[in-house]
């Protein structure tokens, strides 16, 4: 530890290892040790003392929409990284959609790279998108440092990034297979939207209708035979449907290359809590029963489910009107994910080592960033979050730092404050002050 420049000291950190007490050594923005709590700190070195505050690994959220440029009005690369930074977020990797360009070609990605680069509070990275009409584009953005590419399977809500149907999807897909790539996947199937019944209006039972788990569960049997078929590497999206857990389960038994994730909301909310006209709460698929959401802790604590996102999904206030049919579906979610994940995960019996898990070493391997995110050990860079998991506080959407103070969690009283936020070896936030962005442009490392 003679050369570290600064040492984090806390009662409990969390290390791949299990939680301890321990001593971080910091150098260069790189952890150079993990030491006994006690170790002497060399002389030079700055010394910061968190007591019984934890000190994990800042957490790596893959799924997010900036929808910057084109759309900054709904967020930016400023807000979304400042609020991704208060909720202990340090490194976040952005959809190639709502922004207008999409990142669907490399041009695309050199005017998004341009957008994010002096905004930046946080690492970003960025997804590629899968359209109809770019398959073309698809390995000149590989080779550019994309950490792979989204797809939609069924309307995606936005004009500019069409969804694709199976012959589509078994194209791009084979064209990510032949460079070795991640696919990964919106799954709804448009046929069963198109079936169920679509009444529009205030009633959330309406809009849960008109998105049935069938939807899902049929898109991912689809995109199951495909990644069989061409031995090709899927991810499934924001998975809300308890129903399609048998069928992951046994494809990945039989060696089917198929990760998933699921989201905050999907763990903390139900659609019988939802009130009528209460669109903040619309996202697709959406928010589905309290039983269907036992299913899915389920599937975490098995390892069904790989990881936790938010898929920060934000708009302006005027695009969540009271009727579900038409109002924006997507949760803004940045800056309270870890807090709401913990008020749950301590409720059901788990501890902050699985929510480590969740939401930081299982999405750094996600993007083949696990050699330098999602844990406190030596190489990695210095990348921390310090939460208080017992204090709790109650959300008010103005103290949020998303553009725009529209919120499903509105009143609700979390467990767990962050206390700060480390980049690098460096606070860039602490108790609602931020630096200057100090945040990089990420790609992927193989």
């Amino acid at each position: 530890m003679s050369d570290a420049e600064l040492v984090l000291r806390s009662r409990r950190v969390i290390t791949p290892e299990g939680t301890r007490a321990a001593s971080v050594a910091v150098a260069g923005g790189t952890i150079t040790a993990v030491l006994p709590y006690d170790a002497g700190v060399p002389d030079g070195a700055r010394l910061e003392d968190f007591g019984d505050d934890v000190l994990l690994p800042g957490l790596v959220d893959t799924h997010v929409h900036v929808n910057d440029p084109g759309r900054t009005e709904w967020e930016g690369f400023r807000t979304a990284t400042r609020a991704a930074a208060a909720g202990g977020i340090t490194t976040l990797v952005d959809m190639p959609l709502n922004s207008l360009p999409p990142t669907t070609t490399v041009d695309h990605l050199r005017t998004k790279r341009e957008t994010a680069a002096d905004k930046a509070h946080i690492d970003v990275g960025f997804w590629g998108g899968a359209l109809p009409d770019n398959v073309k584009d698809l390995r000149p953005l590989h080779d550019a440092g994309v950490f792979g590419f989204k797809a939609f399977l069924s309307p995606s809500g936005v004009d500019e990034f069409p969804h694709l149907d199976q012959e589509q999807l078994a194209r791009s897909l084979a064209e990510i297979a032949g460079f070795g790539g991640l696919l990964v996947v919106h799954a709804e199937d448009p046929h069963h939207l198109a079936a169920a019944p679509q009444q529009g209006g205030p009633k959330y039972a309406d809009f849960l209708a008109s998105r049935p788990r069938d939807a899902e569960d049929t898109a991912i049997a689809h995109l199951i035979a495909q990644a069989r078929r061409l031995d090709a590497r899927v991810h499934v999206l924001h998975l809300s449907s308890g129903d399609a857990l048998p069928l992951i389960a046994a494809a990945r038994a039989e060696g089917v290359r198929l990760t998933v994730e699921t989201c905050p909301h999907y763990l903390t909310l139900t659609a019988e809590e939802v009130p009528d006209g209460a669109s903040e709460f619309k996202c697709c698929p959406p928010i589905r029963e309290a039983a269907n959401r036992d299913l899915l802790w389920q599937a975490l604590a098995d390892g069904t489910i790989d990881c936790v996102v938010t898929d920060h999904s934000p708009s302006t206030p005027d695009l969540k009107t009271g009727d579900f049919a038409t109002a924006w579906g997507g949760i803004a979610g940045l800056q309270l994910s870890l807090s709401a994940v913990w008020t749950e995960a301590r409720r059901r019996g788990h501890d902050l080592e699985d929510v480590v898990r969740w939401m930081s070493a299982s999405t750094a391997r996600l993007v083949g960033l696990e050699s330098r995110k999602g844990a406190i050990a030596a190489g990695h860079d210095a990348d921390f979050a310090v939460l208080a998991p017992d204090a709790t506080f109650t959300v008010d959407p103005a103290a949020l730092h998303h553009r725009n103070p529209v919120t499903a969690y509105a009143g609700r009283t979390l467990s767990g404050v962050v206390r700060s936020t480390w980049l690098r070896g460096e606070r860039i936030v602490a108790d609602g002050e931020f630096t200057e962005p100090k945040g990089r442009l990420l790609i992927r490392d193989h």
